[in-house]
C-alpha cells in the first residue's frame, strides 16, 4: 500500500530535524559562548577562546589544524546579524537539501566546505599574517550553490529590508554574491584594502566554499563511485523503496469512498515515485517533496 512506503512514514523528516537540530545548536552555543565570555567580568576569556578555535595564520603555525574545521561554529559576538544570518540560511538550505544528499552528506559537505574555504584564506594570507577568520559563511556558500545546481529556477520570495517584496532565483544569487566576492577579492583582500564601512568579508574563503559546492555536485555527488554504496541499481529501485510485502499499486476499493482526490493524489505520487526509479530521490524538486509530504499526511490522518 502506498503508507508502506518509506518515504511517506516520517524517516526522512525525522532525520532532516535532527541533523539541522545539532548542527545549528553548535552554531548558536558557539556564538552564546562567545558573547558570554566576551563580557569584561571574564578577563579575556573570549580573546582566548578566539585564539583556541578561531582561524589565524599564528594559530596554524603554531599547529592548531583544528581550527580548519572549528572556526566555523565562531562568529564576531559584536555583530549579531553575522550568526543570524548564517543559521537562517542554514535551516532554510538544510530543509531543501538534506531530504537529497541525506544527513551524512550533508555534514561532510558543510565541514569539507568549511576547511577547503579556511585553507584557501590561510594560503592568500599567508605571508603577511592575515586578520583573524571566523565563521560558517564559506560553507552555507557552497550549500547555496549546490541548492542552485539542483533548483536553479526555484522562484525565492522574501522581504528586501522587511519592507519590499522580491523574487529571485537561486541561481541568481548565486551568480550575484559569486560576482560580489569576485570583486571584493581584487579590489579590497588582496590588496589589503578596507572595505568601506569597515566591513570585514573573506572574499577568498567565501569563493572557495562556493568552488566547492560545484565541483560537489558537478564531479561528486552523481559519480558512480561515490554512489555505489547508496543507490540502488535501477532493476531493484521498486524493491528498495517498497516494503518486502508492500504491494505497488492501490485499487480504488481500499480509498474511501466518493474522494476522487484521494485517486489524484495517488497518482501523483505512483509519477514521483517512477521518477524515483529511474533518476534516484536527488532528482526530485520541491513541489515533488511537497505531494510526499501532503500524502503522508493524508494517511496519518485517524
Amino acid at each position: 500500500m502506498l503508507s508502506e512506503r518509506p518515504y511517506l512514514q516520517g524517516e526522512y523528516q525525522s532525520e532532516k530535524t535532527s541533523t539541522l537540530t545539532w548542527l545549528l545548536s553548535a552554531i548558536i552555543g558557539g556564538f552564546v559562548l562567545q558573547v558570554v565570555l566576551s563580557a569584561r567580568w571574564f578577563s579575556g576569556a573570549g580573546e582566548q577562546l578566539d585564539g583556541l578555535l578561531g582561524l589565524s595564520i599564528a594559530a596554524l603555525k603554531s599547529g592548531s589544524i583544528w581550527t580548519l574545521l572549528t572556526h566555523a561554529f565562531l562568529h564576531r559576538p559584536e555583530f549579531i546579524f553575522h550568526a543570524l544570518g548564517n543559521c537562517l540560511a542554514l535551516f532554510f538550505l538544510g530543509r531543501e537539501l538534506i531530504p537529497i544528499l541525506g544527513s551524512k552528506r550533508f555534514l561532510g559537505l558543510f565541514g569539507c566546505a568549511a576547511m577547503i574555504s579556511a585553507a584557501t584564506w590561510a594560503g592568500v594570507h599567508w605571508s603577511h599574517g592575515g586578520d583573524h577568520y571566523v565563521g560558517a559563511t564559506a560553507s552555507v556558500m557552497a550549500l547555496l550553490v549546490v541548492y542552485a545546481c539542483f533548483s536553479p529556477d526555484q522562484p525565492l520570495h522574501f522581504l528586501l529590508l522587511f519592507v519590499f517584496p522580491v523574487t529571485l532565483r537561486p541561481r541568481q544569487i548565486a551568480w550575484g554574491l559569486a560576482g560580489f566576492d569576485l570583486l571584493s577579492l581584487f579590489l579590497f583582500e588582496l590588496p589589503r584594502h578596507p572595505l568601506p564601512l569597515d566591513w570585514e568579508v573573506a572574499s577568498s574563503a567565501h569563493l572557495a566554499g562556493m568552488l566547492t559546492g560545484f565541483c560537489y555536485h558537478r564531479y561528486v555527488h552523481h559519480a558512480p563511485w561515490f554512489n555505489r554504496l547508496d543507490r540502488p541499481e535501477p532493476a531493484a529501485t521498486r524493491s528498495a523503496i517498497l516494503r518486502p510485502n508492500a504491494s505497488p499499486a492501490i485499487t480504488p476499493s481500499l480509498l474511501p469512498a466518493g474522494e476522487a482526490a484521494v485517486m489524484d493524489l495517488r497518482a501523483e505520487v505512483d509519477q514521483i515515485l517512477d521518477k524515483i526509479n529511474s533518476q534516484g530521490l536527488e532528482a526530485l524538486t520541491t513541489k515533488e517533496h511537497e505531494v510526499l509530504t501532503r500524502a503522508k499526511r493524508h494517511l496519518s490522518r485517524p
